[in-house]
């Protein structure tokens, strides 16, 4: 006997629906009308089932702020000053309060893994880091929380954040997060990005820049795409090396932009685009053909890099809008980087499924298969094509095979015709 069996489950279009039987937190068999008993049944009639979704990159311990102080001129630089002001007045309790309220929505809409960026400097010291880490103990039944200790307002231009760095990985935080382009000059952010390998090396963990994050290179400090594909390959970093936004790409000549591209899928560095920070806070000095700020997404694929999307802020000086729902963000990339089609859509499912669970390191145990874990979402919506277009509601979230939020909704289109049937009328009601 099973712990669950979720039956008639629409995993493929391809194929009819399955049955998916879950033990000890684990998938053990999928097939159709399996002939297992489960301890606890869903019939998800079928309804989609999808592996839970992985935020790869946000800002909870920033995030909320926006009703505190919003950003006066809708910049990059103006949102990391506001930023930095309201971060003097950061409580324990504050953070807290508001890191719950973002996790919360996640895991109502369907995200089971979090890469979290605290910011660690000596405005704040380690107090995201601190946080996040009684957080993730309090989540660990809920949802996975990766820590990564991200210096906002750089490391040489910010004495003493170097210092805070490594006191944040002996602390426990997971990850070594930069920001390549916050720094005095060109050669300060050569040293920054080599300081973050250095200590990735000291404490064998993985690193997530923020990097080239501008409109265009014009600007020799948002063009270090490069040098960070070409210390990756020194140092035999492959794989363990993320980068976030990358927006000044789409603004470099095309022939210049794709050789990069080749270089960083040669060295094994991903790129995660977030493009409701990046299409908000780009084109800001553009008075006509104000451009997208958004990472050419379809290049990222044809070039063989590893990409993912993420949202990287809720409703802060970054980004005054979301609520934690990757599917809205999936949605938001394919209607603002020309992506249509069941193919392209299906792609960028997977920048929210496999592919960040690939960047987070956590493939080994993810997915639709049996031996991972049983991280699922069952969706509203009966095609796996139309997931996207449809803005499902996430009927059930489970973690490790237990069910962990729930949506119901019953929604009616009223006929004036009685003698349709409810299937006619547009009933549509689920648990």
């Amino acid at each position: 006997m099973a712990d669950l069996v979720l039956r008639n489950a629409r995993i493929s279009d391809d194929h009819g629906p399955v049955d998916i039987a879950v033990t000890a937190g684990y998938i053990t068999e999928i097939g159709a009308a399996l002939p297992i008993p489960g301890s606890d049944e869903i019939d998800c009639d079928g309804r989609v089932v999808i592996p839970g979704l992985v935020e790869a990159h946000v800002h909870v311990d920033k995030a909320l702020l926006d009703r505190e102080r919003p950003n006066p001129d809708g910049t990059l630089a103006g949102a990391i000053a506001v930023t930095g002001e309201l971060k003097r007045g950061f409580t324990a309790d504050s953070v807290r309060a508001r890191a719950r309220q973002v996790l919360d929505q996640a895991i109502l809409n369907g995200t089971t893994m979090i890469r979290a960026h605290p910011d660690v400097d000596p405005i704040v010291g380690l107090l995201g880091v601190r946080v996040l880490l009684e957080l993730r103990e309090e989540y660990r039944d809920r949802l996975d929380l990766q820590i990564v200790a991200f210096p906002q307002e750089g490391i040489l231009k910010s004495p003493g954040t170097l210092e805070l760095l490594r006191e944040a990985l002996s602390l426990g935080a997971d990850v070594i997060g930069g920001c390549s382009y916050n720094e005095a000059d060109l050669a300060d952010c050569h040293r920054h990005i080599d300081l973050v390998f250095e200590l990735a090396a000291e404490f064998d963990v993985p690193i997530d820049i923020h990097a080239d994050f501008a409109d265009d290179a014009a600007d020799p400090r948002f063009a270090l795409a490069d040098r960070i594909a070409e210390v990756t390959a020194r140092t035999g970093m492959a794989g363990r090396v993320t980068l976030g936004h990358m927006t000044s790409l789409g603004g470099r000549p095309v022939a210049e932009r794709r050789a990069t591209m080749r270089r960083l899928a040669e060295s094994g560095v991903a790129v995660v685009p977030l493009p409701a920070t990046d299409m908000h806070l780009g084109g800001r000095a553009d008075p006509v053909a104000v451009r997208r700020g958004v990472a050419p997404v379809r290049e990222l694929w044809e070039a063989g890099v590893q990409a993912a999307v993420s949202s990287n802020n809720v409703r802060n000086a970054f980004t005054p809008y979301g609520n934690a729902d990757l599917l809205d963000i999936g949605l938001f990339l394919a209607q603002t980087g020309h992506l249509s089609g069941e193919q392209d859509l299906a792609r960028v499912l997977t920048m929210l499924t496999e592919a960040p669970a690939r960047i987070v390191g956590i493939a080994d145990r993810y997915g639709l298969r049996p031996g991972a874990a049983a991280d699922l979402v069952v969706l509203s919506t009966r095609r796996v094509a139309d997931v996207l277009l449809d803005r499902p509601d996430r009927c059930y979230v489970l973690k490790r095979g237990r069910v962990v939020a729930r949506t119901t909704r019953h929604r009616e289109l009223l006929h004036p015709n009685t003698s349709h049937s409810p299937a006619e009328t547009g009933v549509l009601s689920h648990a």
